[in-house]
């Protein structure tokens, strides 16, 4: 445990950060899942518009350093191939 008052601000800080990144990371990954079900499903309409709300989500979180910027690209970039391919079809 920390001593100094300085410290325990540090630590503080550190937890809450930590919860507030873990949260942005879960709610990526779930609306991650939403888009590969809809793929799954065939629909693409939902495929779409759950790709716009993932999209927004990771540049948020790269934006933030929650994660880093060449992930949320490849988060995109891997989701996007994913619907257009359903489209194609």
């Amino acid at each position: 445990m920390p001593h100094s008052t300085s410290a325990k601000k540090r630590l503080k800080q550190s937890i809450a950060r930590n919860e507030k990144n873990r949260s942005t990371k879960r709610a990526i990954r779930t609306e991650y899942k939403k888009v590969l079900a809809a793929v799954s499903a065939g629909n693409t309409e939902q495929a779409e518009v759950e790709l716009r709300t993932v999209a927004k989500k990771v540049d948020q979180a790269a934006a933030k350093n929650v994660i880093h910027r060449n992930a949320a690209a490849r988060v995109k970039s891997r989701l996007s191939a994913k619907v257009k391919k359903l489209k194609g079809k």
